[in-house]
């Protein structure tokens, strides 16, 4: 029954999806707002698929550390399924992807024009100042800006090291980082098709303030990610 229910749900989000992206090509001559717009009620209806299909829901337990004003989140990556909420969950994000995502047409099209921000993590120091440089620009638009440190999805209890972009935001941006925990893993896995039903828990922790040195930040920011996740 779990997998049918798969099933079902990958019928209806692929074909849903491919109306939309049809539907939305108007938006890309359009101001940017629209496509955020859009694209948060894309969002908002391939999760409320997934409840009503798979019985898959989320929670959300920590919006009180959210600080006021510009801020960076550094959210632990499981699933896609984080990918597809992190713009529900915050809204008008600029979130820092792998470069490919955005050469998928359709979707690379949109993602372009929403602001996300594409990394080719084989270009070393290249890839750190457009990062930098995006991020500036993101802040300054009023947009938070959202990060995977990991830089790939992980399964559950899985650790690998955090990439360096995250420390260079921190330090340059001069903002706190909120890092957020979360489960999605144990029932959406980054290798199997079937999606299980349950609710996925997204736990934002206390900020990490800035000011902090390079090496204190990045233990205290993995130490909280990893050890609150592994809690969940």
């Amino acid at each position: 029954m779990i997998a049918l229910r798969s099933v079902v749900f990958e019928t209806l989000f692929y074909v849903w999806s491919a109306l939309l992206a049809l539907l939305y090509l108007p938006t890309l001559i359009l101001p940017r707002r629209v496509i955020v717009m859009g694209g948060e009620m894309w969002l908002r209806s391939v999760l409320w698929l997934l409840a009503r299909t798979v019985g898959l829901s989320h929670r959300v337990e920590g919006a009180g550390n959210i600080p006021d004003g510009p801020v960076i989140f550094a959210f632990k990556h499981q699933s896609a399924w984080d990918t597809m909420a992190v713009p529900v969950l915050i809204p008008n994000p600029a979130v820092v992807v792998k470069r490919e995502l955005l050469w998928i047409p359709f979707y690379g099209w949109y993602a372009k024009k929403h602001g996300m921000i594409g990394i080719d993590r084989g270009r070393g120091h290249n890839a750190l100042r457009r990062i930098l440089k995006e991020g500036q620009d993101a802040i300054a638009a009023g947009k938070p800006v959202i990060v995977f440190p990991e830089g790939t999805r992980t399964a559950p209890g899985a650790r690998v090291p955090y990439f360096a972009g995250i420390a260079l935001l921190y330090r340059e941006l001069g903002l706190p980082v909120v890092p957020v925990a979360l489960n999605s893993g144990l029932f959406w896995s980054r290798r199997s098709f079937v999606k299980k039903p349950g609710c996925i828990t997204v736990r934002y922790l206390p900020a990490i303030p800035p000011g902090l040195d390079r090496d204190v930040f990045m233990a205290r920011l993995e130490d909280a990610i990893e050890t609150a996740s592994d809690e969940l």
